[in-house]
């Protein structure tokens, strides 16, 4: 059970990332986190949906990213979800440098970004089915 939840859907637009950055931050506020803990939450989500958006939808602007949060005591579950067109080798996706489009001149460095700045991640992935990639981040204080 859960303290909190929502759910946010939106175009694979480059725009939103910065609107669903900023919805994550607004929601996990109500933890009273840090600002070290917001600017990391915030940096995790920008990746996921990027990688989203990038890899997942190859620039398509026409399809949906959907964003679920759900708080828990002091802690909150991120999942970032498209329906593009997953990843082929999720071991070679999480090595640091790897990227799929060195054609953007793409760092390679999304998942490691993910993982250092929360307290775990998950991605699950389908080839032509998508990716969900799932956040957790527990905070130093309790509202």
């Amino acid at each position: 059970m859960y303290d909190n939840k929502i759910k946010i859907e939106f175009e694979s637009k480059s725009q939103n990332e910065g609107f669903a950055r900023v919805a994550i931050a607004a929601f996990v506020s109500q933890l009273d986190p840090t600002i070290e803990e917001i600017t990391d939450v915030k940096t995790a989500v920008s990746e996921a949906v990027t990688n989203s958006i990038i890899h997942g939808y190859e620039g398509k602007e026409d399809e949906r990213v959907l964003i679920e949060a759900e708080l828990l005591k002091n802690e909150v579950t991120i999942t970032v979800i498209d329906y593009g067109k997953g990843i082929e080798d999720l071991e070679k996706a999480k090595e640091p440098l790897y990227t799929s489009r060195p054609d953007l001149e793409r760092s390679g460095m999304g998942f490691t970004v993910m993982e250092t700045f929360m307290d775990s991640m998950i991605v699950e992935s389908k080839k032509g089915e998508g990716t969900r990639v799932v956040l957790k981040k527990k905070f130093s204080t309790v509202s």
